[in-house]
């Protein structure tokens, strides 16, 4: 916000936020019309559209100011978009592209949470060429007939450097003829720029660099897999005191778990058959985790067990297809303790067949979710092993949790790792340096490390809840890095750290208000009754914090370690041939005089110098790092 009162953008920033608003509202619009399943997880995805939204809207106002304001609106249209759209469509393609991947999950609510997001990234995108565009052209055009952000009443231009903003506005800078840049890059210029690219300031970035990685990794060892089933429970619900109360009280316990026999075919009456499924439940009560028992068997509950003793006291032949079932259930009506077991047998007496039947078997020492996570692929693993019956499954309510954790590690690692690849290809395409992509793809990787490593440091378990954020993470920490690099790429600057701080100073400050902006926007969420709004809140954090602190401090400082320095990239400037070349020495500095642009622009040619002996010896330029 300006206070000139000409230049002052407030329309512009609110149209902005109305822009990614307009994106949630017909991407969620279109897929719910589809039939596509709201998860939980998708009301999230809101406060990240404005993030992203807002953060390009920043770098097209950003470009725009840098324009000439006495120049058509259409004209300076069309040079914002030149600066700005390229930027942006890389960031666009990057962050669909993550959150579409996603999709190859097997976790419906991850699946869901991406289809929302990645569609609402390709609407915020169009509108923001589109609509928030035309906008900005119709503010310019109230720009160029010099009138006021709010009444649209013409007022005079200033004639002096002091003038009242809300009598008068319009104020530009005489020399570059764009609008006068605000203090902020003025720092970024003169201080923050130059101390940055400062050798000894380099030296201290990479040994913070170092720290930081290794802060990440050392976290990135110590992180827990899964959730906890009361943070599925909103704060406050009688659920989360349950299970508070469970593992005070009942923590050497697991899960009773079932044992089903699904085989409509199976002899129940048959000894051999029995003795078979008796060798079955007697191989799950012998399964151990780290020497540790997994079941105890004098805990287990079986139907069938209780039935051959109903059959000695009764002396019934329970040999007999016939017997063994029409006698169930009068089995059943014997006693409250036989009761219970009525639910456990689906059989038909007309048809003389059980077509199922469930055991329980009782699970002990299950205090991690590594330890649910052994438990359930033993029991699996013995379920489908020869000693038990072919149609035979174990289960348990909270399997559908647990499954997860076999699976999450090795799919998170998956979606980060093809998102990763598909960000290097689409940076490869659109940024016209491979060194300054594979730049960008290691800002990804490195943002990643930190996030992972310090969302364990923070409390913050792997599950499906954090992996969707993970996923996220790639489209942010993209954003910024991938501005920064095209920024350096695209500079006119002859070296590499002219070239940095060029990057800085044209998109430092968008980038940190897209930060800013972005961490404004989730913080409420920090306050939320809801695990999994909490969680948003502190990986988003911390995706933002790491990818602005790569975008303006690492990036910029790697990327002058591979720029080409001393090379000339300016289009209008025409070398002068040397007068005369000094045998055995370099010649002095030559001074061109660019009548284009009034300016007069000192280029160092760097001449070889040639020895008696023939051997030419370069001049290297002193700002090379």
């Amino acid at each position: 916000m300006r206070l000139d009162c000409v230049r002052n953008k407030v329309w512009v920033a609110a149209f902005g936020v109305l822009s990614a608003g307009m994106a949630v509202l017909s991407s969620f619009g279109l897929l719910l019309y589809c039939g596509m399943p709201f998860s939980m997880t998708v009301a999230t995805a809101p406060f990240l559209i404005l993030g992203i939204g807002v953060d390009d809207m920043f770098i097209m106002i950003s470009c725009w100011q840098q324009t000439r304001v006495k120049d058509k609106v259409e004209d300076r249209m069309a040079a914002t978009y030149k600066e700005a759209a390229v930027s942006i469509t890389i960031t666009t393609l990057t962050d669909a592209l993550a959150f579409y991947i996603g999709l190859l999950t097997p976790f419906r609510s991850v699946q869901s949470f991406c289809m929302y997001t990645g569609t609402a990234v390709v609407f915020c995108f169009l509108y923001n060429i589109t609509f928030f565009g035309a906008f900005l052209a119709l503010n310019g055009r109230r720009e160029k007939s010099n009138r006021h952000w709010f009444t649209c009443l013409k007022v005079p231009q200033p004639e002096s450097e002091k003038y009242n903003m809300c009598c008068v506005g319009g104020a530009y800078d005489s020399q570059t003829g764009s609008e006068k840049p605000i203090p902020v890059y003025s720092f970024i210029k003169k201080y923050y720029g130059p101390f940055l690219t400062n050798r000894w300031t380099k030296m201290m970035v990479i040994l913070l660099y170092a720290g930081y990685l290794a802060a990440g990794i050392y976290g990135c060892l110590k992180i827990q897999e899964g959730i906890e089933l009361k943070n599925l429970a909103p704060d406050g619900s009688y659920v989360g005191n349950y299970y508070d109360d469970e593992d005070q009280y009942f923590s050497d316990y697991g899960p009773p778990v079932m044992v089903v026999v699904t085989d409509r075919d199976f002899k129940y009456w048959d000894q051999s058959a029995r003795d078979q499924l008796d060798t079955c439940l007697q191989a799950f009560g012998n399964l151990t985790i780290e020497d540790r028992s997994l079941t105890d068997q004098s805990l287990s509950s079986s139907w069938l067990h209780e039935y051959i003793k109903y059959r000695t006291s009764m002396v019934l032949n329970l040999n007999d297809k016939r017997t063994f079932i029409e006698n169930l259930p009068t089995f059943f009506n014997v006693s409250p303790a036989t009761r219970v077991f009525r639910q456990d047998v689906n059989f038909s007496i007309p048809d003389l067949n059980i077509y199922a039947s469930r055991m329980f078997i009782q699970t002990v020492n299950i205090r991690t979710a590594t330890d649910e996570r052994d438990m359930l692929n033993k029991l699996r693993e013995t379920a489908e092993s020869e000693v038990c019956p072919g149609s035979l499954r174990v289960y348990h309510p909270a399997f559908i949790f647990f499954d997860q954790y076999a699976v999450i590690v090795s799919n998170t690692i998956q979606n980060l790792v093809i998102a990763t690849l598909a960000m290097l290809a689409v940076s490869l395409m659109l940024i016209p340096s491979p060194i300054c992509s594979l730049w960008v793809t290691f800002a990804i990787a490195s943002v990643i490390v930190g996030v992972a490593g310090f969302m364990a440091l923070w409390d913050v378990n792997l599950d499906s809840v954090s992996m969707i954020n993970l996923v996220i993470c790639i489209g942010f920490s993209v954003d910024f890095s991938a501005h920064i690099s095209y920024a350096f790429v695209s500079s006119k600057k002859s070296t590499a750290n002219e070239k940095a701080i060029d990057a800085l100073v044209n998109l430092g400050y968008p980038i940190i208000q897209g930060a800013v902006s972005t961490i404004l926007g989730v913080v409420v969420l920090s306050a939320a009754e809801s695990y999994i709004f909490r969680t948003f809140f502190k990986i988003m954090f911390l995706v933002i914090i790491f990818g602005a602190v790569h975008g303006v401090v690492f990036l910029p400082v790697f990327l002058t370690f591979f720029g080409i320095c001393g090379v000339k990239v300016h289009d209008n400037e025409k070398h002068v041939k040397p007068d005369t070349l000094n045998h055995g020495q370099v010649t002095s500095s030559q001074i061109n005089f660019n009548r284009s642009t009034k300016n007069l622009s000192i280029v160092m040619s760097a001449q070889v110098s040639e020895t008696k002996s023939g051997i030419h010896s370069p001049v290297f330029d002193p700002d090379c790092p």
